[in-house]
């Protein structure tokens, strides 16, 4: 080329959660069987949706008006309903004027991140969610920066490394907050959450939270919407539809903001990307001519507890099967339907290995980790995966220095789960003494 085209921060858009769909196809192609546990989507996965949501779904797609543009924020109608839901609470107020739709949290994310200054930092936690990571990466051309979440401390925050890293970094100027956790399956107490917030006071800081499994929350922990704690400070949270109806392929999410006229910097900040969004002329229509319909729906509650029953039980029973595997350090997962597993310090190393019998896919392994930089979690994941069919995702790929990989919970057969776990335990033990 003429000139170098390259966005400065094009090496930091990366998303192992779907790369390895293409080596997980290519082993399909090799006669393996593969469980896929590497995306977030329970439709995918087999979760049925109740014929209610289904009625109200076919019921707007009769009507025309769903098929037209709507308004750059989004519908004012759902927007009131949300506000109100909000509101109701009696803590944060905010009217239609503070919430803006989104085709998707991924389009939200890419906005909230790239209308930033590109020497606006905003701190990460690690491990997190690779499309924040990365759109914050990429926004600043550089590597994302991070505060750690402990794995011996249920994947708490470290308040102290996430002080000191705003305290001696003056280009921070936001945190992220994921709660409940995406890759972690954490689920933070109010103790936490009014913490990071007084630090963001303190320094002057926005807040940015990810709430976009704030009702799926089980095993007894409780959380709070970040609305009822922030009092006057500037901040965002990020919503949607994609894994609480569940309906990812809606691609419908939306921000709330908060405080917004108590800061001029962080006001015509949000104009910025109220302005980016005109561009687009509207958002999507359809599903948010359902939202209200689907909230307020006599069931969805219902719908909702079954639905969190669920996955608690299968957070106790991959809990349970992996807890006491020499060599790792696990946590029950609490909130999401996530559960991330590190290994201990030192425990991988390039030379582990597992039988594998089709000749095809051991060459094709072989080959993925002698790659030079193949992390030894990403080396596990491959064999783990071409020796038993379960697809999972490193943990070195969620911006973090642990090792060891995010699985679901999504699979809906409790015995085909029960097994899928089963069979992860018994690996480790192999591949650890390989």
């Amino acid at each position: 080329m003429r000139n170098n085209i390259v966005h400065i921060g094009a090496g930091e858009l990366t998303y192992e959660i779907r790369a390895i769909v293409g080596i997980a196809e290519e082993l399909k192609r090799l006669g393996i069987q593969v469980n896929m546990e590497n995306i977030g989507d329970p439709v995918t996965k087999g979760e049925h949706i109740p014929d209610w949501i289904k009625e109200i779904v076919a019921g707007l797609a009769m009507q025309d008006c769903s098929y037209g543009y709507c308004a750059t924020k989004g519908l004012l109608e759902t927007r009131q309903f949300l506000a109100d839901m909000t509101n109701k609470r009696g803590h944060a107020q905010i009217t239609a004027e503070d919430i803006i739709f989104f085709n998707g949290l991924g389009d939200a994310i890419q906005k909230v991140y790239g209308l930033l200054k590109r020497e606006a930092r905003v701190i990460g936690p690690s491990p997190t969610y690779s499309t924040h990571s990365s759109a914050e990466g990429a926004h600043a051309g550089q590597r994302p920066v991070t505060y750690r979440l402990d794995p011996s401390n249920l994947w708490y925050p470290d308040m102290d490394d996430l002080r000191q890293s705003v305290k001696y970094n003056p280009a921070i100027s936001g945190v992220l907050i994921i709660n409940p956790d995406n890759p972690t399956g954490a689920v933070y107490p109010e103790r936490i959450l009014k913490e990071i917030i007084s630090i963001c006071k303190e320094y002057d800081l926005f807040l940015i939270c990810d709430e976009i499994y704030h009702n799926l929350c089980y095993n007894g922990t409780v959380t709070r919407p970040i609305s009822d704690l922030v009092g006057d400070l500037p901040a965002i949270a990020m919503k949607g539809i994609s894994k609480e109806v569940p309906w990812p392929g809606a691609r419908c999410g939306w921000i709330e903001v908060y405080n917004s006229d108590k800061d001029e910097v962080f006001k015509r900040y949000i104009e910025s990307i109220l302005n980016s969004k005109m561009v687009e002329v509207c958002s999507t229509t359809l599903p948010q001519k359902a939202i209200p319909l689907i909230l307020a729906h006599p069931e969805y509650e219902k719908y909702l507890e079954q639905r969190r029953n669920r996955y608690e039980r299968c957070s106790n029973i991959a809990y349970n099967l992996l807890h006491e595997v020499p060599g790792l350090k696990v946590n029950r997962t609490n909130g999401s339907f996530y559960m991330s597993v590190v290994f201990e310090p030192d425990r991988l190393n390039n030379h582990q290995t597992l039988p594998i019998e089709n000749e095809q896919v051991r060459q094709l392994v072989e080959r993925l980790v002698d790659k030079p930089g193949t992390q030894t979690d990403k080396r596990f994941v491959y064999y783990l995966l071409a020796s038993t069919g379960i697809c999972v995702v490193p943990m070195s790929s969620f911006c973090t220095d642990e090792r060891g990989f995010r699985i679901t919970l999504l699979e809906p057969d409790e015995e085909v789960f029960t097994q899928i776990f089963k069979t992860i335990a018994q690996t480790i033990t192999a591949y650890l003494e390989s």
